[in-house]
């Protein structure tokens, strides 16, 4: 697919397969490519873009924050040029902050939310102290901070298990510049709280839950999953569901987005 130009930088997407559309937006370190494998069976029934974000994958940086809003309106803006008007979001991580961003931003836009090992909550105090350490580090050297980061982001044991994995997600980050990094940080770090959203009686969310999240806490997240148009699956292990629990991942979205059944389940 061609590049899509977007206040003089290109913003690098895919788009394949035809009916209701489905746009996938990664996280943090990541890129589009993240999507390859889970969004195989969706492309027999549903039309699947697939974005590389402010300052990831191939797209260029805005600047030196890329905050959550910023990324919201360059998703549009690329989705209004593919003249698609409604669609389905499904953000991983840093990607379902940006979901909710548009949810909140284009409320009409949005049929149906998936939050992928993500929350609606914003950065506590001690997490934004975080961020600054992890800026101060890419400074230092981006290429240790990537390579600490990455395997920290599955469960204890995965970090065996899926060596191959993350030596191969490790290597596309690294292809990332130090200030693509920093915008990102910068920009998680101001996002507000989008709780309103989960309670929006007009739009089915489905949270994907993993118990051995290091990112994120399980106990926060399964009270967000508590509103009723909120539909939760929960999986044993880490942040990294798409490799982690990569089949039962994808028949996850496969039976959610193709029926609109609220059924709460554990895999």
């Amino acid at each position: 697919m061609p590049d899509i130009l977007y206040k003089n930088l290109n913003v690098h997407y895919s788009d394949t397969g035809s009916g209701k559309t489905l746009v996938f937006l990664h996280g943090f370190l990541e890129d589009s490519r993240m999507w390859n494998k889970v969004s195989i069976p969706l492309k027999k029934n549903f039309r699947v873009v697939c974005i590389d974000l402010l300052g990831h994958g191939k797209t260029q940086n805005l600047g030196y924050i890329h905050s959550m809003e910023d990324q919201a309106k360059m998703v549009v803006f690329l989705l209004n040029s593919l003249e698609i008007e409604e669609f389905s979001l499904i953000g991983h991580s840093m990607g379902g902050y940006i979901s909710l961003a548009i949810a909140d931003l284009f409320p009409g836009r949005v049929d149906k939310l998936c939050l992928m090992n993500s929350t609606a909550l914003a950065d506590t105090e001690e997490k934004k102290i975080n961020r600054d350490r992890g800026i101060a580090a890419v400074k230092q050297n981006y290429k240790t901070f990537v390579r600490l980061a990455i395997p920290n982001l599955f469960s204890e044991e995965n970090r065996t298990v899926f060596s191959t994995e993350i030596k191969e997600v490790t290597e596309q980050a690294l292809e990332m510049s130090a200030q693509g990094i920093i915008a990102s940080l910068e920009g998680m770090k101001v996002r507000p709280e989008r709780k309103n959203i989960l309670s929006r009686a007009s739009l089915p969310v489905l949270m994907i839950i993993g118990k051995q999240d290091p990112a994120l806490d399980y106990n926060s997240l399964t009270d967000q999953a508590k509103y009723k148009n909120v539909t939760p699956i929960i999986f044993e292990d880490g942040h990294m569901s798409h490799i982690e629990n990569e089949l039962d991942l994808a028949a996850a979205f496969l039976n959610w987005f193709s029926n609109n059944v609220p059924q709460s389940y554990a895999g």
